[in-house]
């Protein structure tokens, strides 16, 4: 009878740890299940949202650990957790991390073009770039880098050499101050209104600093981190005669970008030092008012569907081609690479360097692998489109616009 209760009792306690281990399982699962669905309505794109949320179990309730810059998205989780009754205990860490950053939490790239990386270290791949002036928003500090988020959304790092740190006071009165864009591909400032003195940096065009004054055939101006220099007035303007001046015709979107004509191919580029696809036709727009997303498969959302039949017919100059693998019923579509319509059956793009080819298969230069690839055009010419940003419109380096998405 003993052994019997001692079975009886053996078998209950099982069947009791047994529940209580299902019941954790299916509470944990809910919790995992919130924080997936949360994250797929804020941030479906990790590359310009982060939502980077665990849920651990811990005795009779949860622990929230991770990271975001969302505050919106991790109210919605824990409005989620206390409507199913989930006891939970809130170390969710949310940036930026204003006092690891000593309050400084805006930032403005200080050197002609800023590598920016996937993670916090020189070997890491370099997933966009940054040009002088760019505004930047600041996260949080790791060693000697710098967790950021340009105007078009991106995340990514910044080592210490590319940023000048700046509170929100500090970036108020930067960008207040007159500007200047550089519009030569390539050039140099210099101590004196004078080519032959010593130069103090290298420029590309997009870089923009602060305009001073200006001096006979040069503009005196100000980099982020306060030194100054001179810049010939024949390669730069001040940047609201610049803005002001912008017609967005087809016209400017080709002679910008034969104007790039033969820059190597650079993954990551995106700007005149070396651009990769995407990073080719993004400079390409920047240097004519407009910001694009920063990837192909990103671009590719944005504007107004042209072509998907290579009804080439249809295109005019300034038209983004995509082109990539087509869904099938087993795979999803993939986007890999983008090129701009110039006319008479031409693209330009950057692939080896940045070239023309030619949709016309009786051309003796004949694109025949892109051609093959191709999956449709879309057109963000004068488009309204909210992925689109305008700086006449939402002016990210002055007070001249609407505020930028980097305030």
């Amino acid at each position: 009878m003993n052994i019997k209760l001692h079975i009886i009792s053996v078998l209950a306690l099982l069947v009791l740890v047994g529940c209580e281990e299902k019941a954790e399982k299916e509470g944990l699962n809910q919790a995992e299940e919130m924080i997936a669905e949360v994250s797929e309505k804020h941030a479906p794109d990790k590359r310009v949202a982060l939502f980077d949320i665990e849920a651990v179990k811990k005795d009779n309730s949860f622990v929230l650990k991770g990271e975001s810059n969302m505050p919106e998205a991790v109210e919605e989780l824990r409005e989620k957790m206390r409507a199913q009754d989930l006891e939970f205990r809130d170390s969710i860490n949310l940036l930026p991390d204003s006092e690891g950053l000593e309050g400084k939490t805006m930032g403005v790239v200080k050197i002609s073009v800023a590598n920016l990386r996937d993670e916090p270290k020189h070997s890491a791949q370099l997933v966009t770039q940054a040009t002088l002036g760019m505004p930047l928003k600041v996260y949080k500090k790791e060693g000697s880098w710098y967790y950021i988020q340009t105007p078009d959304g991106y995340l990514a790092w910044v080592d210490y050499g590319g940023i000048a740190n700046m509170s929100e006071q500090e970036f108020s009165n930067w960008k207040s101050a007159e500007k200047l864009i550089y519009l030569k591909p390539f050039g140099s400032s210099y101590e004196k209104a004078d080519e032959s003195s010593q130069s103090v940096s290298d420029l590309v065009a997009g870089d923009i600093l602060e305009l001073l004054s200006d001096e006979n055939k040069f503009y005196r101006v100000k980099y982020p981190q306060g030194k100054e220099a001179y810049v010939a007035k024949s390669e730069a303007k001040p940047y609201q005669e610049w803005l002001s001046s912008l017609e967005m015709e087809k016209k400017d979107l080709v002679e910008t970008s034969k104007k790039l004509m033969g820059l190597p191919y650079l993954w990551g580029g995106t700007s005149p030092k070396g651009v990769d696809c995407s990073g080719f036709t993004k400079t390409v727009y920047f240097l004519n008012g407009i910001v694009l997303p920063r990837d192909a498969s990103q671009q590719v959302h944005t504007g107004k569907l042209v072509d998907t039949t290579r009804n080439f017919e249809k295109l005019i100059p300034g038209d983004l081609l995509f082109f990539g693998r087509p869904a099938t019923d087993s795979t999803s579509e993939k986007v890999v690479h983008v090129g701009m319509w110039i006319g008479d059956n031409q693209f330009i793009h950057s692939m080896g360097d940045v070239h023309i080819s030619n949709m016309d298969s009786t051309a003796s230069d004949f694109d025949e692998y892109n051609y093959n690839r191709y999956l449709r055009t879309k057109r963000v010419f004068n488009q309204e489109d909210e992925k689109l940003l305008y700086l006449k419109q939402k002016d990210i380096f002055t007070n001249g616009g609407n505020q930028g998405a980097a305030e």
